[in-house]
């Protein structure tokens, strides 16, 4: 078992890594770690590991961590655990995996393999990427790409508050075109959702599967810095996909189109619209609670 691990994240996220090495040893589980040196290293280590014939690679991080290491997976027998460290861990909320290191650790140790469909979005510059949970274009990606990282380690969730408070007095809400299957259809921000569950446990698609082909995409037509407002007051309560200004459609096929507009995959910086949406070419295995 190899877990990919970024020294840089903190020293409260070394010591719960260190809780699950221990977890693991007492059962009698041999781990070895690869440090990440730089953005994007997280991938290449993956990568190498499957080609390697790496039976199980652990992503030791947050969501962003997870897609780099699910990534490098991508297209291999090599089965990917997670210990989540982040700040939101929603796909471990999602796939109901333990937050504490010692749980996690549990799982790594005994659980069951299934399999996952993750998305695949290609932009217009040609870059690739891998999502396991969503892809946020509007508002919530502005807010990814202006939030400041030692802020975010620093005050965790209440980071995204501060700078969700900020975007609301620049941000422009450029109209966004979703093409779902073909059909065009108006949004302020779209979330394109292979799981139910944003920024937590908080519910944002309710009949999302991962494990599932196509997507929910989620479409905000209410646009302006009161509608955003509102939207993330009905978030923390699970009242957001029943708001008149939330449209869920089901789509095998989505392209975003604005000028402009951010867009974010699995809570980190992806780049700028258009962006093409579709199933990753084959599906992913990953190791599930008992």
């Amino acid at each position: 078992m190899l877990i990919v691990f970024n020294p840089t994240a903190g020293s409260r996220r070394q010591q719960r890594l260190e809780r699950a090495l221990s977890a693991l040893r007492a059962q009698g589980v041999p781990a070895e770690i690869a440090m990440t040196e730089y953005a994007g290293h997280a991938e290449t280590i993956a990568r190498d590991a499957a080609r390697a014939g790496q039976r199980v690679v652990v992503a030791a991080g947050g969501d962003g961590t997870i897609a780099e290491v699910a990534s490098g997976l991508a297209g291999s027998d090599t089965t990917l655990g997670v210990l989540p460290l982040g700040t939101a861990n929603v796909l471990a909320c999602e796939l109901g995996l333990p937050l504490a290191p010692e749980g996690a650790a549990m799982v790594l140790a005994k659980g069951r393999t299934a399999v996952l469909r993750p998305g695949m979005a290609h932009f217009a510059d040609g870059r690739v990427r891998l999502f396991l949970q969503m892809l946020g274009a509007g508002f919530d990606a502005a807010v990814v790409a202006g939030l400041s990282l030692p802020l975010k380690r620093q005050f965790g969730r209440g980071a995204y508050v501060w700078q969700s408070a900020r975007e609301l007095t620049r941000y422009a809400f450029p109209r966004i075109t979703a093409w779902i299957d073909g059909e065009p259809l108006a949004a302020a921000s779209v979330v394109v959702s292979k799981g139910r569950f944003y920024g937590g446990r908080y519910m944002l698609a309710p009949d999302a599967l991962p494990g599932a082909e196509g997507f929910q995409v989620v479409l905000f037509r209410w646009s302006g810095p009161l509608a955003a407002a509102c939207y993330g007051a009905a978030l923390p309560l699970n009242l957001l996909p029943r708001l008149s200004g939330v449209q869920i459609r089901h789509g095998g096929s989505i392209r975003l189109e604005a000028p402009a507009t951010c867009a974010q995959t699995d809570g980190d910086p992806a780049g700028t619209l258009p962006v093409d949406i579709a199933d990753a070419p084959g599906p992913l295995r990953m190791l599930l609670a008992p």
